[in-house]
């Protein structure tokens, strides 16, 4: 279980700091497609902050497993919100958005089974 555990938290932080970096930076086009729906740059980089922030948590949570199921909850939480906020604008309605709005589901599903491995290895 230990193992899983491991490959889930690397893949789940990878993809956090991928996501967060252009978020801290407010450099690329999901920050500035962000910014153009109605989100404030001040949230869009607390955003990114907060999944740069997971992403050493899940890294330093392989070897303290307490901190990389926190990391995971809350990734989980940010992951939910994402969720609403493309429920909001209708992302999943329109089939020209719904690929992009379906990776938080995805990653929801991620992170629960992280912060489940993370929980039965220890």
């Amino acid at each position: 279980m230990y193992i899983a555990a491991v490959v889930l938290s690397v893949l789940l932080a990878l993809f956090s700091l991928a996501a967060g970096a252009p978020k801290v930076q407010l450099k690329g086009d999901v920050p500035n497609g962000l910014v153009a729906k109605g989100l404030g740059t001040g949230l869009v980089r607390f955003i990114g902050l907060a999944e740069t922030a997971a992403a050493v948590g899940l890294v330093v949570g392989i070897w303290w497993q307490p901190l990389g199921i926190a990391a995971a909850v809350g990734m989980a939480v940010l992951f939910l919100g994402a969720i609403r906020y493309h429920v909001k604008w209708g992302d999943y309605g329109d089939s020209a958005s719904r690929g992009g709005a379906m990776s938080p589901v995805l990653f929801l599903v991620v992170a629960v089974a992280t912060a489940l491995t993370l929980a039965a290895s220890q």
